[in-house]
């Protein structure tokens, strides 16, 4: 299909072919008839795209703070690999569209194949032939609106909110500033609501526009003058400022229109550095809206699916789409009479040429051809099949973000023998960015790409933690072998179908737990030997905290016990050479993820784990200490190992190293019969099983079992 796509480090823009989306649980896949370019949000992403390193910090200072937290907590240089991947990775443009149904998700919604719907939602309803939405960021389409009319729906939604926070009453005198196209629907929107509107924009054509659309009032100059004698001198009763400017004056100069106890909404980007004195002494009230309305930004609603109740909660963002569409229907707005240019998508790159001239423009539409007309092909081929090296590997990936791009695809490659087949990722533009930089042949959007694949036998699972069960178990049916990035499995059913997968397929399977092949864990291990009895081992992780709407704290990460602690305990279980079989856990009040764990092991080893959020970053993240048989090891983040014994200690130090590289070239060895299986099945199970019974103690207060191998 065809999709508009930025690259975010260079600037450049273009229509790609790429890979259609699946249908995404509690959403749709929509044929998409029109598209909507946002001449003012649109062109703010692509000035920031084309902006230099420099350029894009002073615009987000809160990234800059986030890769400094990074750089912080995990070092200089995997920090900088990771901003440089993600600056490579094209972004999607668009979030306003009308389309079709043509595939409906689990749990998306009351749509039935067919049905005309309108879209929201950057990285949602993007200027492409096919877009997977979620469901709260759809509407139906009432009968009698038209596509391009319905287009307008994202549009709608944040100027309705915008007046929904201005609180107007029937009569009252608002003042709009900024007649784009978010000013000129606001100015209907209130004009419906019963309001008189004065319209402000520098641009004489937009005003005479905004009187053409119903404004009572429309100026270019003199706005304090045009306020003044528009409210018999009382002042506005509210303002709603959508203007976009980098410049204080937009907010300023709402205040000093306001009438006393005026209100004043923001609805567009402009600077925010208030003179207090107007405001002070009118005892203003001031608002910045969200976007399209409650429900934005809360991961909950938008990608979950969990409605907020309507008694509670009368306006979210699909019930703002659904009452914009209403008032189309009922001619109160009548967004068609923006449109100034269309394009078609094969010529989507002439109207972001457009959007940086100087010819004047408002709206721009994209068209798309017929739905019936359109195949979804949800697999790109770039290149012919690769000769595979004799005894090497045909190697696919499911999911390719940041900690594949840029540690498993590197060990790969250092480990050598390894022919890359197919790149599989959610999005299209993902896939074919993964593809194209990296030299995958195929490019797509559906795990069976790889699995059907006959040039493929290894395929590297790095997706979200609540389908690696799933994936895994399914690669394994295929006969393929599985490098599956932690965790294995979120629940015990997921564990056993994998389980039972891995005992009847020829394939290795292995987990990405690479602490134990970690150079100075190893040599830690060997320090222990000869053993004389049980270990006595403590494993603290500074591991910071991370925001609560994080996936990771999501039902798809299923929280940092089951998609982190797992690595710490396969690391215990490796040092002491013996399954855990009971856990007990205990949470600081207040943060779920900060715990004090006990394991108990076979042998009679026992094992604590601290994983805290609440530390400081300055402190390195893990530090190990074991004892056993009149000797203490110590292991400082995988920098220093201390081996004190007999009063003697002797220090080996190295560059961190945590046994990425060791993991995948033991695991590629195996593929190929030259060794055993990295970890034995038994324990990846075990290991597994821990996690779940930390969850399980942490739950009921009390010690859990850790069921005998299922293996």
């Amino acid at each position: 299909m065809k999709q508009v796509e930025q690259n975010y480090r260079t600037g450049e823009l273009r229509v790609a072919e790429v890979p259609a989306p699946r249908a995404i649980e509690g959403g749709v896949l929509v044929a998409t008839r029109v598209s909507l370019i946002s001449s003012g949000t649109e062109k703010q992403l692509i000035d920031l795209a084309k902006a230099s390193l420099v350029g894009k910090a002073i615009a987000r200072p809160d990234l800059v703070r986030r890769v400094l937290q990074n750089v912080g907590r995990d070092g200089l240089r995997p920090t900088i690999e990771k901003v440089f991947a993600k600056l490579d990775t094209p972004i999607p443009l668009g979030y306003s569209l009308a389309g079709e149904v043509v595939d409906i998700g689990r749990r998306g919604g009351a749509y039935a194949v067919g049905d005309r719907i309108a879209c929201a939602g950057a990285g949602q309803a993007n200027h492409a032939e096919f877009n997977a939405v979620p469901k709260h960021l759809t509407a139906a389409i009432p009968a009698g609106i038209d596509d391009e009319d319905a287009s307008f729906v994202t549009l709608g939604s944040i100027a309705l909110q915008g007046v929904r926070l201005a609180s107007p009453t029937l009569g009252e005198r608002v003042v709009v500033m900024g007649l784009g196209l978010l000013g000129l629907l606001t100015v209907q929107l209130l004009k419906a609501n019963g309001c008189r509107v004065l319209g402000f924009d520098p641009n004489p054509a937009r005003a005479k526009l905004a009187e053409e659309l119903g404004a009572d009032v429309a100026v270019s100059d003199d706005l304090i003058e045009a306020t003044a004698g528009f409210t018999n001198e009382y002042g506005a009763d509210a303002v709603i400022v959508t203007a976009s400017s980098k410049s204080n004056e937009p907010i300023n100069l709402a205040a000093e229109i306001s009438r006393l106890k005026g209100r004043i909404v923001i609805v567009g980007m402009v600077g925010m550095t208030i003179d207090r004195e107007p405001f002070y002494k009118r005892e203003l009230e001031l608002k910045l809206s969200l976007s399209y309305g409650p429900g934005r930004h809360d991961p909950a609603y938008e990608q979950n699916g969990l409605d907020y109740p309507l008694p509670y909660v009368r306006w979210t963002e699909q019930r703002n789409m659904e009452a914009f569409l209403a008032l189309v229907a009922d001619g109160k707005v009548t967004p068609k009479r923006l449109v100034t240019h269309r394009f078609s998508i094969a010529q989507a790159e002439k109207a972001y040429e457009l959007l940086e001239s100087d010819e004047p423009h408002l709206a721009i539409l994209i068209t798309y051809p017929e739905a019936a007309g359109r195949a979804i092909e949800r697999r790109l081929r770039l290149a012919p099949p690769a000769l595979r090296a004799s005894g090497g590997n045909g190697v696919a990936f499911l999911g390719f973000g940041n900690y594949a791009q840029g540690m498993l695809l590197p060990a790969l490659r250092k480990a050598g023998g390894a022919t890359l087949t197919t790149v599989v990722t959610a999005t299209g533009v993902s896939a074919r960015r993964a593809a194209e930089k990296h030299g995958f042949a195929v490019s797509a959007t559906e795990p069976a790409a790889a699995l059907e694949d006959n040039d493929t036998d290894t395929v590297f699972i790095a997706t979200r933690h609540d389908t690696h069960a799933s994936f895994a178990r399914d690669a394994l049916r295929s006969g393929k072998h599985v490098f599956c990035e932690k965790p294995l499995a979120i629940d015990s059913s997921g564990l056993t179908e994998v389980l039972g997968a891995a005992e009847i397929g020829p394939g290795v399977l292995t987990v990405g737990f690479n602490r134990r092949f970690a150079p100075l864990l190893q040599k830690a291990k060997a320090a222990l030997e000869p053993r004389t009895g049980a270990l006595v081992m403590l494993y603290r992780i500074n591991a910071g905290a991370i925001p609560a709407d994080s996936w990771i704290q999501r039902e798809e990460g299923a929280g940092r016990v089951i998609g982190e602690v797992c690595h710490f305990v396969d690391a215990l279980t490796f040092l002491s050479g013996s399954l855990p079989i009971e856990t007990q856990a205990i949470a600081t009040r207040d943060h779920a993820d900060a715990v004090s764990i006990l394991v108990r092991f076979a042998d009679g080893s026992s094992g604590t784990i601290v994983y805290s959020s609440i530390g400081d970053a300055g402190v390195p993240k893990e530090y190990i200490e074991v004892f056993a048989g009149g000797r203490v090891i110590q292991l400082d983040d995988f920098r220093c190992l201390t081996v004190t014994r007999s009063g003697k200690r002797k220090t080996t130090k190295s560059a961190q190293n945590k046994g990425q590289h060791g993991l995948v070239s033991a695991f590629l060895e195996a593929t190929r019969g030259k060794r055993e299986t990295p970890i034995p099945l038994a324990q990846l199970v075990a290991v597994t099983e821990a996690t779940f019974a930390i969850e399980e103690s942490l739950r009921i207060g009390a010690p859990v079992a850790i069921p005998a191998s299922r293996e």
